[in-house]
């Protein structure tokens, strides 16, 4: 079976974001004073072949701790959907 893995990767929140500053300040730049705090991350999709919906997730969460995730500064979250 085909599923697709979509997983979310943002920096951890007792870290500093430099980015997230970066854009934040921009936004105010242009006027949209409003936006409060910008965290900037990563979105990665990923089509896995397994056999059922838990050997997937198996998959997903191995390749975010082996490869796609600095997991000292960044934390992840995924769902893993049919197709």
């Amino acid at each position: 079976m085909t599923f697709t893995a979509h997983i979310n990767i943002m920096p951890l929140k007792e870290l500093l974001d430099p980015q997230g500053k970066a854009v934040n300040s921009s936004l105010h730049n242009l006027g949209l004073t409003g936006v409060q705090d910008v965290r900037v991350g990563k979105h990665i999709t990923l089509k896995v072949e397994a056999a059922d919906k838990q050997s997937a997730e198996n998959i997903t969460n191995e390749a975010c701790k082996k490869l796609l995730v600095n997991q000292v500064m960044e934390g992840y979250d995924f769902t893993i959907v049919e197709g």
